[in-house]
């Protein structure tokens, strides 16, 4: 049997202040989400100015990012390489979904949306590296 770490909400704070910290940064309003390996809502946070699409947005991100073990970015690639099968897939691919892998599982994403596709994934992946793994 295997063991695999999980978020703590200890974790999940740590994750969305330095997303938060990246996103202020940079004067981006953005919503920030957390999810766990199972897909499932850890975390939604709206900062103000924010388009109200984003907070539907970014924990479907997250969601992707777990789903397929990969940034969200893979399969908005993939699309755009022509396997527009993909579109029939239950995600949503676009740039912004990262995957938290610790000792090689995936245990949590994060999904941010808002502005540029790019730097919704900078956000998130200034976020995972607050675990310091």
């Amino acid at each position: 049997m295997k063991t695999i770490k999980a978020l703590t909400l200890d974790d999940v704070k740590r994750i969305a202040a330095a997303a938060e910290a990246e996103a202020l940064r940079n004067g981006w309003a953005v919503t920030i989400a957390v999810c766990d390996a199972g897909g499932h809502a850890l975390w939604l946070q709206r900062l103000d100015g924010a388009p109200l699409s984003s907070a539907l947005i970014a924990p479907e991100k997250a969601r992707t990012s777990v789903m397929a073990g990969k940034p969200s970015k893979a399969l908005e690639d993939m699309i755009n390489g022509g396997r527009f099968a993909a579109l029939a897939m239950p995600v949503v691919p676009l740039e912004g979904g990262e995957p938290i892998v610790v000792d090689g599982a995936v245990i949590g994403a994060v999904g941010v949306s808002g502005v540029k596709a790019s730097d919704d994934a900078q956000i998130a992946r200034a976020g995972i590296a607050a675990l310091g793994q």
